[in-house]
């Protein structure tokens, strides 16, 4: 079965699938974007799609920033990804990519008198980073961008240079992934992911001032630890030098789910290994994407009807 896409108002052959080279949002990255998790549990033949809600609220938040409309109520965009997936038929973790772009063939940098496409495509996604032995990270050179240049709550193609300038500089220097800084020294997050510290049993991340992206996955694990285990969680600004003497780090993000991190600038975090109340999230989080825990259901969205024996 060939992977599918939605493009130009119909579902065709991904690999027909394609744009014009004087496509405005190609030259000037005025296209905005969602990741979403389709979860496959193979015990259940099922696949779960993670908080479809909310990412394509998010979309449609990141679309205003951009002067964009997409011609979809939110019940068209949910039935258009269901059917990409059925259409797809994968029985794997997946990633979805809806993408909301402006279309017209014109050269000019500017967001008015453009028309505006959406275009959704999955393919097969697994593990981003290391999830089982962690990660080891660098404090990046470079800084992440300032949301009064890009707002950085909208998820904007373009400033997405910015998180591959850091991972490539992490990758080079023999590292799975960068940790950027504010523009004044505060820890911000990883080129795709948030991050978290444990601090004296308590979760402590950087707020929406340090230009972070108010992440999906960020606000389950937010969730998940405060009705579950009973931890709060600190949004404060976050110096650099206390990701040297945190007990625990991790990342989360939609590709790279809760990511433990075990070494940062070659400095051991904690004993250097997964450690336990990430250990603890990091099994409740699974447990929640694979429809597993029926507290959390409904932020899991059945791909596939299930035809019972």
């Amino acid at each position: 079965m060939p992977p599918y896409a939605f493009f130009d108002g119909k579902f065709i052959p991904l690999s027909e699938a394609r744009i014009g080279i004087m496509t405005h949002a190609f030259n000037y990255g005025t296209a905005c974007f969602e990741g979403i998790r389709g979860n496959w549990n193979e015990e259940q033949g099922q696949m779960y799609i993670f908080r479809l809600a909310e990412h394509y609220q998010r979309l449609l938040e990141s679309c205003r920033v951009l002067q964009i409309e997409i011609p979809h109520t939110m019940d068209e965009l949910f039935a258009l990804t269901i059917e990409l997936v059925q259409r797809c038929g994968y029985r794997e973790d997946t990633y979805i990519r809806p993408l909301a772009y402006k279309s017209s063939e014109e050269v000019g940098v500017r967001l008015h008198n453009l028309e505006a496409s959406f275009l959704l495509f999955a393919i097969p996604f697994g593990p981003y980073l290391d999830i089982t032995k962690g990660a080891k990270c660098c404090v990046c050179s470079w800084r992440r961008i300032d949301s009064s240049m890009i707002p950085m709550r909208a998820k904007i193609n373009g400033l997405y240079v910015n998180s591959a300038l850091a991972k490539t500089e992490a990758v080079e220097k023999g590292f799975d992934e960068a940790i950027l800084l504010t523009h004044d020294g505060h820890v911000s997050e990883g080129s795709g992911e948030n991050i978290f510290l444990i601090i004296d049993g308590q979760l402590v991340t950087p707020p929406s001032s340090d230009n972070i992206l108010i992440g999906i996955t960020r606000d389950t694990v937010i969730t998940l630890a405060k009705n579950e285990l009973g931890i709060e969680s600190i949004e404060r600004s976050i110096d650099p030098s206390e990701l040297y003497t945190a007990d625990e780090c991790f990342l989360t993000g939609t590709a790279a789910h809760v990511t433990p991190v075990i070494e940062i600038d070659h400095r051991k975090v904690g004993r250097g290994e997964v450690g336990g109340i990430t250990k603890k999230l990091q099994a409740l989080y699974f447990d929640v994407v694979l429809g597993k825990n029926k507290k959390y259901l409904d932020w899991c969205t059945p791909a596939y009807k299930l035809v019972k024996a």
